[in-house]
Parts: C-alpha cells; sequence; structure tokens
C-alpha cells in the first residue's frame, strides 16, 4: 500500500501552470480588494453567534449514555486497530491496521471534525482510559500551566507526521506498535499528573480535531448550547494559546514536505544522501516546518509595524492560517481517503477479494479540485484575516495593516500551486 500522499503532476492540470498561477494571484488580490472596499467593520462574532439546535437534540447530544456510547465505539476501534498491528501480517498490503492509522484516522478525522465538530474529544480512549484508572491516581490533579498552552500538541503533531514521513518504516506493524504504546503511555502519565483536562490541552490529535472543527457548522455557543453557525465565527472564536502558531505551522509544514517528497530530486537526494535517508528526511521536514513558520513570524512582525503596536500579533492572526491548512490537507489527501479508505475497510472486514476501489475523479478532475482548494483554503484565510484587522487596528491603518498577510498568502498560494504542480 503506498502511504506517499498527493498526487496530481504537471501534465494532469486541466489548465496551464501559467493560468494556475495567475488565477490563483487574481483571486486573492481581487478578494483583498472587494473586502477593503466594502467590508469596513468586524462582523464575525465568535462563540456568542449561532442558532440553537431543538432541546431534544441538545438533550441527546449532551446524554451521559450517548457520551458513554461514544467513549465505548473510540475504545473499540483502538483495540480493533491494535489486534489487528499484533496478531496480522507485517504487510501493509494485507493488514488493515497502517491504512487504519494514516487513512481512516488521520485523514479521516479531517471530515469528521468538518462535519460534526470536534469528535476526537468524545472519541479519544486515552480519555477512557484514564477514567478507567484507580481513583487513586486521578485524585488531585497539578493545575496545568498556561504557558504551557498548545505546545505538546504541536511538538506530538510533529512526531506524528514524522513518524509517517521521515522514519525508517512507517507501515511496519512493530514501528506502529512501538510509537502507539509510547504516545499513549505518556498522555495517560501526564494525565494522571494534571488531570484530563491534559486531553484538551495536550493531546496531538484533539489539538488536530478541535482546529479542523473550527470551520464546522455545528459549535458550542459561550453559554454552552450546541448551535448551528457560519464556519467563520467558529473560526474567530479560536483561542489564542501559546503553541497555537506551531501547531498550525506544523500542519501546513509536514503537508507541504508531503507534496515536495516525491520531487525526483528530492528523492535523488534522499538515496543520495551522506547523512542517510532518515537524518535526511528528517531535516527536510523541520526545513518546511521551519520556513512556513519564519515567513508568518516574518508577517506578524511587519503587520505590528505597519498597522500599529498590538500586544500578541503572532496569535492574533494565527486563526487565518486554519483554513489554508485545510486546503492543503484536502489537496493532498482526498485521493487517499476516497481510495484507500475502502480498500482498509474491505481487508478489515474480511473481504479483500473485492476489486480495487477507484477514485471518482479522474486525473484532470482531482488537479482542478486540487488547486481550488488551496487557492479557497487562502481566500478565506484572507476574510478571516481583514475580519481580525479592522477589528484590532485603527480604520486608518486597518487596510495597510494587512498587506503583509497578502504577501504571506500570495506566497503560501503560490507555494502550494507549485507543489502540485510537482
Amino acid at each position: 500500500m503506498a502511504l506517499a500522499h498527493g498526487i496530481g503532476s504537471q501534465h494532469d492540470l486541466p489548465i496551464s501552470p501559467f493560468y494556475a498561477f495567475a488565477g490563483a494571484f487574481t483571486a486573492l488580490f481581487a478578494s483583498f480588494l472587494v473586502l477593503g472596499l466594502l467590508w469596513s467593520s468586524s462582523r464575525f462574532r465568535g462563540d456568542r453567534s449561532g442558532i440553537a439546535l431543538p432541546a431534544a437534540l441538545q438533550r441527546t447530544a449532551d446524554a451521559p449514555a450517548t457520551r458513554a456510547a461514544l467513549r465505548a465505539l473510540g475504545l473499540a476501534a483502538a483495540l480493533a486497530v491494535l489486534a489487528f498491528l499484533l496478531l496480522g501480517p507485517d504487510d501493509p498490503a494485507r493488514n488493515p491496521g497502517p491504512g487504519a492509522v494514516y487513512v481512516l484516522f488521520w485523514v479521516g478525522l479531517v471530515p469528521a471534525s468538518l462535519l460534526l465538530g470536534p469528535v476526537w474529544g468524545l472519541l479519544n480512549p486515552l480519555r477512557t482510559l484514564y477514567r478507567l484508572l484507580p481513583r487513586s491516581l486521578r485524585r488531585r490533579p497539578a493545575p496545568l500551566p498556561a504557558r504551557i498552552g498548545q505546545w505538546p500538541a504541536a511538538v506530538g503533531l510533529f512526531g506524528f507526521t514524522w513518524l509517517e514521513l521521515a522514519s525508517p518504516d512507517p507501515a511496519s506493524t512493530t514501528t506502529l506498535l512501538i510509537a502507539l504504546s509510547l504516545y499513549g503511555a505518556a498522555h495517560l502519565a501526564l494525565a494522571a499528573r494534571f488531570g484530563e483536562r491534559w486531553f484538551a490541552e495536550g493531546d496531538a490529535f484533539e489539538a488536530y480535531s478541535a482546529l479542523l472543527a473550527r470551520l464546522s457548522p455545528l459549535g458550542r455557543r459561550a453559554d454552552g448550547l450546541l448551535v448551528l453557525r457560519n464556519p467563520f465565527h467558529g473560526l474567530d472564536a479560536t483561542p489564542e494559546r501559546p503553541g497555537l502558531v506551531a501547531t498550525v505551522c506544523v500542519l501546513l509544514g509536514s503537508t507541504a514536505y508531503d507534496g515536495f517528497s516525491d520531487n525526483p530530486s528530492w528523492i535523488i537526494t534522499l538515496q543520495t544522501s551522506p547523512l542517510g535517508r532518515t537524518p535526511t528526511a528528517t531535516l527536510g521536514l523541520l526545513a518546511s516546518v521551519a520556513l512556513v513558520a519564519t515567513l508568518y513570524c516574518l508577517c506578524a512582525a511587519a503587520t505590528r509595524l505597519v498597522g500599529g503596536p498590538h500586544p500578541g500579533p503572532l496569535t492574533a492572526f494565527a486563526h487565518s492560517l486554519v483554513p489554508i491548512a485545510l486546503g492543503y490537507l484536502i489537496a493532498h489527501y482526498f485521493s487517499l481517503l476516497v481510495t484507500e479508505g475502502p480498500r482498509t475497510v474491505i481487508m478489515a472486514v474480511g473481504t479483500d477479494n473485492r476489486p480495487e476501489p477507484l477514485s471518482p475523479l479522474d486525473p484532470g478532475g482531482l488537479a482542478a479540485l486540487q488547486v481550488v482548494s488551496v487557492v479557497a483554503g487562502h481566500v478565506l484565510g484572507v476574510i478571516a484575516a481583514h475580519d481580525r484587522s479592522v477589528r484590532l487596528f485603527p480604520p486608518a491603518r486597518a487596510l495597510a495593516g494587512q498587506l503583509p498577510l497578502l504577501a504571506l498568502m500570495i506566497t503560501y498560494t503560490l507555494g502550494g500551486i507549485a507543489l502540485l504542480l510537482n
């Protein structure tokens, strides 16, 4: 099974590279001008917005029986994956375990979180195991320092993407069992120290699901009610915590590296590097994340110079990177989910003699989806950044303060499309 992500080379594109770049630039610049002319005050209200769902649905969603059933489902699924990894053959073509981890879980969390909200917080088997610990181990948790924020989640996400993209044998059952065991043991120990709140703050996959869920039409209002909302309101409510920028930059940088890793020149570099494949791939992954983060930090500094002083320029606009990350995730992982996802399920239920599932899109349609996803993600980021800018800066500086962000998003867009042309 090919676990490399992202397809759609230059000859697949239904338009020429020139028109792809020109169209992306035009879409971003035109949206910036239109917003500057027609959007002069902030319109997003964060977690104060939304239409409450019917009371019966609220009660069902919040019922202890519903929560217990979801926890049981998450634990059962995790035990099934561990059973496949322990008892199945060490061959991803015949063992559904690796596909369950890298496709159904990692990639499948994207549409699940977009449609249903932060679902991993309800399914997380580590939360369930923590609740099963002896009461003596869960007594008097220490307060979690606020400065930690989402840094542990950012480190955990980098570790998972390293496992997938740079480790020597990511699909090996032994590798996955060791990685999952170490991750689970570490987080259970930290939860025993800091309480169940640790999972919401430090678990990489809960942070991943929660970030994507900011763009879900389902959400919680400040009063706790389950509501239907404009996804921009949910995005606007993204907490500005330490580590937020690092978390989003890991998502962006790792996805960018994933696209670049198929480049023939990089493949030759990995094969001929005197450091060896794994150290070289690790350095490439680190460099990709560092490049994304450096560009964003430079943009934040320029925004502060142009727009005026602001106490938190780094985190103030970090939420605008979430739709960009989503666009990259769709562009690179859609084909993997719709082909390898059904194939993994077929193996898991023991009917792998059926025909191989095919992608619903031909190469041209897939390439068009990739380009549209990348450009649309950046346009949504421009909208989110503009609304935040007119809220934070004086009217005379609000538009000028967005110029560094516009330059950043144009750079990210052109880079993303260049990876699709790989």
